[in-house]
């Protein structure tokens, strides 16, 4: 997400820090390209007048615009309106009531189902005993699809009898909750296409009987200005207490995520960044802003890996690493660990776009590439994997039809391990081996 508004930020902060110092003229010019960006990226339009507005505003105080510095400090000012826009920090949910309700709004395919999951067993990490409700009766395999993701997450669903109605279902969950013990009732509720009066009528009803202490909208990051409009929609009718993003490892413009938080006029609380039941994070709007500005989230990928990651793995191959050791065995078994990470396009988002990194967005890193490696290192023997030196033209070719690859393919990626190979051996091995040391390796 964010690489197209990225690559034009990115564009215009390279054409301020060109200038000498910044005149009215030039910061005008700046305004006008990070305007037009923002408008592209499917920014309400409302979100991006008074945005630029408050930049402007900022920007041409006299101690900026006569400073040697001004381009500098346009751009920490330009950072600094993004985190505002994106408000505060995201906070865990407020679990008043026994059982404390939280009731999930939104329109059909915004991710609702899943995320009633994510949250529940977000809720169950707390401590606490969390209960999902199949609330959604419009949609068909709905009530299956929370079943499939209530088990998957370790937390029991009331799933509604044929004929009853979602007041009725609402009342008995209230009842099972207090009868079994659970004090927390995820509360998963139907969505519709687009907004219209009976979806709205039904959600009010649902509001009033069960009095939830939480009311969260979830909205599709990479549907835009749909998000924001139906946002806005809930916001007026609803007592909503903030917002989910989901779908913030898509590809989308990112529009929403800019917008959302001022039209609904709640903080964004939590963010979607993956399938995985344990990928909803706590929204960190200096993390998003980072990120759109290219200046990577290397704390969000510090925090992913020391989840995922099997942590003896990883030290065994580095030690491997700084012996000049490594195998295509441990090649393999260290691109396995990094896909935990999730895709590379999502790893790359995460990573500052400095050095080798300026300018290569998450459309140029192919995954499937990586699979294919996969699958040439899965079809060596034990001994070629870790003597590829073994490997001559009629190894190659059992191996190319063994993993649906070419013998080309093959020989880049020894080429590459030999690359590699000399460079563990050379500076940048020794450099590596008294970082190893020096951390007590």
């Amino acid at each position: 997400m964010f690489d197209g508004l990225q690559g034009k930020l990115q564009s215009v902060f390279r054409d301020l820090r060109g200038e000498g110092r910044i005149t009215p003229a030039v910061l005008e010019e700046a305004l006008r390209q990070i305007r037009l960006a923002l408008l592209e990226a499917d920014v309400h339009f409302r979100v991006v007048k008074a945005f630029v507005d408050r930049v402007r505003e900022r920007s041409s105080a006299e101690e900026v615009l006569a400073s040697l510095s001004g381009s500098q400090q346009v751009v920490k000012i330009v950072r600094d309106e993004l985190i505002a826009l994106f408000g505060e920090e995201g906070a865990e949910l407020r679990l008043d009531g026994r059982p404390a309700v939280v009731l999930l709004c939104g329109l059909q395919g915004s991710g609702k189902t899943t995320t009633a999951g994510k949250l529940a067993k977000r809720i169950k990490g707390r401590g606490r005993h969390p209960l999902l409700v199949a609330g959604d009766l419009q949609r068909a395999a709905a009530v299956d699809q929370l079943v499939q993701v209530g088990a998957a997450v370790g937390v029991p669903v009331v799933t509604p009898v044929p004929g009853e109605k979602v007041e009725a279902l609402a009342d008995r969950a209230l009842k099972t909750a207090r009868d079994r013990g659970h004090d927390v009732l995820v509360f998963d509720t139907a969505g519709r296409l687009h907004v219209d009066e009976a979806l709205m009528a039904e959600v009010k009803r649902l509001a009033d009987r069960l009095q939830p202490s939480e009311t969260l909208f979830v909205a599709d990051a990479m549907t835009g200005q749909d998000a924001v409009k139906s946002a806005g929609a809930f916001a007026a009718a609803l007592p909503l207490t903030g917002v989910i993003l989901t779908k913030l490892d898509g590809d989308s413009r990112g529009g929403a995520a800019l917008s959302i938080r001022t039209v609904a006029k709640v903080p964004i609380r939590f963010a979607g960044t993956g399938e995985k039941a344990d990928d909803l994070e706590l929204f960190q709007p200096e993390r998003m802003t980072s990120r759109i500005l290219g200046m990577g989230d290397v704390l969000s990928l510090i925090e992913r890996a020391e989840r995922e990651l099997d942590q003896d793995e990883t030290r065994r191959i580095a030690d491997r690493m700084a012996r000049a050791e490594l195998t295509l065995e441990d090649l393999r078994d260290q691109m396995r660990q990094v896909r935990k990470l999730g895709s590379m396009s999502q790893i790359l988002e995460m990573l500052p776009k400095v050095g080798p990194l300026r300018g290569l967005d998450s459309l140029q890193v192919d995954d499937g590439q990586l699979k294919r490696v996969e699958a040439i290192i899965d079809s060596m023997t034990p001994l070629e994997r870790r003597r590829p030196g073994v490997l001559d033209g009629s190894r190659k070719k059992r191996i190319a039809g063994g993993s649906g690859t070419h013998v080309q393919e093959i020989n880049q990626l020894l080429k590459q391990y030999q690359q590699m190979q000399k460079m563990l051996k050379g500076g940048q091995g020794k450099m590596l081996r008294r970082l190893m040391r020096q951390s007590g390796r």
